[in-house]
């Protein structure tokens, strides 16, 4: 449970796209790392932000979807929740999707600043899907978004094709190296002892 004195603030904010099979319930206990942080009993207790301004952790039944612009008081064993929320995330997931958190150091001061003390302060970018495919395309996107927004301010949109093409090659190379080290767990062709190394599934696509 956290406390009222817990030294950091920490946002988590994120849209991701769930299963149709996926209900309150499933959802209630993907996102059981939250709501259990924050001392509740049950997501429709733990879902409320920190700030009554910013609408929690939602279940949108219309598009599907769970929503997430939630804040809570805590420490650096809040890292620990993120791993075991992505995890659970993967499994209901339709799509890749990213994460953002923030860490903001709540006892930080102008004099400890000026002593040279560093603040706790921290920005984290996750990514969750239900494959590897998925969560590379979620990161290549975000990277093509990223550096088109970027090259933009010098250069025509139109002229930027040749960049999104180099980017998406990178990651088609990663994406076959994966698959390539999954393959090596698979046992050998006409083996029927053993189980083997689940295959990279679909290469992501390539938007331009």
């Amino acid at each position: 449970m956290t406390s009222y004195n817990a030294p950091l603030e920490i946002h988590v904010h994120g849209e991701v796209l769930l299963r149709d099979d996926v209900d309150f319930k499933a959802l209630q206990e993907a996102v059981k790392p939250l709501w259990k942080y924050a001392g509740a009993r049950s997501l429709t207790e733990g879902a409320q932000s920190l700030y009554e301004e910013e609408p929690g952790i939602r279940f949108d039944a219309t598009d599907h979807k769970l929503q997430l612009c939630w804040t809570v008081r805590g420490d650096e064993d809040f890292r620990q929740v993120l791993d075991d929320l992505c995890m659970n995330i993967n499994e209901i997931s339709t799509s890749g999707a990213q994460l953002e958190v923030t860490f903001y150091d709540t006892e930080f001061d102008d004099e400890e600043e000026t002593r040279g003390t560093e603040s706790r302060d921290d920005f984290l970018i996750l990514f969750v899907g239900p494959d590897p495919a998925a969560i590379m395309q979620a990161q290549r996107d975000l990277l093509v978004q990223d550096v088109v927004g970027l090259m933009e301010r010098h250069f025509d949109g139109a002229e930027l094709g040749g960049v999104v093409h180099e980017i998406d090659k990178l990651f088609s190379q990663r994406f076959d190296n994966l698959v390539s080290s999954l393959e090596l767990g698979k046992p050998p062709k006409g083996n029927s002892g053993g189980a083997g190394g689940h295959g990279g599934g679909r290469r992501p696509r390539h938007l331009h």
